[in-house]
């Protein structure tokens, strides 16, 4: 289809300039335990510590009694955590940590360096416990890769929900950054790209009911755009059909209309104007050149980039702490 690229979803989900890449993680976990994790029984035969099979409907990841990622650093670039279904306990080597899910956003700068440990607490011990994560990974300009490492909570009772209405249904845009018609998201960290709203970052959640019409009208030509059609059984685009589990990028001078199927389809959308400056990346840490790859390697090794200032790499919080945030100057944020 003219002006539109169309590619099945791998792991992790390709992302264009100024996006690096998408996580995007389902989970059907079981009950859990007090400790938090899965029945012992259920991690017999998992390579704990790498265990991304998706065995029965879930992983535990680098987790080896909760699943999750124990602590690990990052450099030069930012990641954006949206925890659409369950919760994610953090900590951080800035002495940050919190508890937030099910709609709640998490915005970290990692800049000149971070550790910090995303687990996923198994809470309730009755019923299953379902995960639905995307972590998008967001570049820094060569001018901000260095900035203080810095980390905000979107509560979701502070994301706007827009509704578009159409003949046959509904679409519902859950704001996370940038703005639709006169309906803005709200701020992003200080020295994010996302910031400056001439580089028209846009990152957003699109619930689209069935017979459901939206149109994404042209933008400046120089933004790239992409949609994530994660769950669904079918859209037209431009008078295309387009099957699930596919992304579509789409050319920013065109006027995209999208008409859903006979079921419930559900999207991320990425917008950003591109930063166009080299990538050197390598596991964590994402510069401009390999020299200063391996500068950031040897500091880490040499400084932990302060240390983990935590009992445990895999920490998780009280079983009954509710959704919270404690920032590293020792602010308390409790949602609602």
């Amino acid at each position: 289809m003219d002006g539109l690229l169309i590619k099945p979803l791998d792991f992790p989900w390709v992302t264009y300039d100024p996006f690096l890449f998408c996580a995007f993680h389902h989970d059907k976990y079981p009950k859990g335990t007090p400790n938090l994790g899965p029945d012992p029984i259920l991690l017999e035969g998992r390579r704990l510590g790498e265990d991304f099979n998706n065995q029965f409907g879930w992983n535990m990841y680098h987790g080896e009694t909760v699943p999750g990622f124990p602590a690990h650093p990052h450099r030069g670039f930012e990641t954006v955590t949206i925890a659409a279904k369950g919760l994610v306990d953090h900590s951080d080597s800035m002495g940050a940590s919190g508890r937030f899910g099910n709609g709640d956003v998490q915005w970290m700068t990692a800049g000149s360096g971070v550790q910090h440990s995303e687990m996923f607490p198994l809470l309730n011990q009755k019923e299953p416990n379902e995960l639905m994560l995307f972590q998008i990974w967001l570049n820094l300009p060569a001018a901000s890769k260095m900035t203080k490492p810095h980390f905000a909570m979107l509560w979701h009772e502070a994301i706007p929900v827009v509704e578009v209405k159409s003949a046959n249904g509904s679409s519902f845009i859950k704001l996370i950054a940038g703005k639709f018609e006169d309906y803005h998201a709200p701020a992003p960290a200080p020295n994010s790209w996302a910031t400056d709203p001439e580089n028209e970052v846009a990152i957003w959640l699109i619930d689209m009911e069935p017979g459901a019409e939206l149109s994404l009208p042209v933008i400046h030509k120089d933004i790239t755009r992409t949609l994530y059609y994660y769950e669904g059984n079918g859209i037209s685009v431009n008078d295309g059909v387009v099957a699930g589990k596919q992304s579509i990028r789409m050319d920013a001078d065109i006027q995209v209309n999208i008409k859903n199927g006979s079921f419930r389809s559900s999207f991320l959308y990425l917008q950003g104007k591109p930063i166009s400056e080299p990538v050197a990346q390598y596991g964590p840490f994402v510069m401009n050149t390999q020299e200063e790859i391996t500068h950031a390697f040897r500091e880490y090794q040499q400084s932990q980039f302060g240390g983990w200032p935590w009992p445990k790499y895999d920490q998780v919080h009280p079983a009954d702490k509710g959704r919270f945030a404690i920032h590293a100057n020792g602010r308390t944020e409790i949602p609602g």
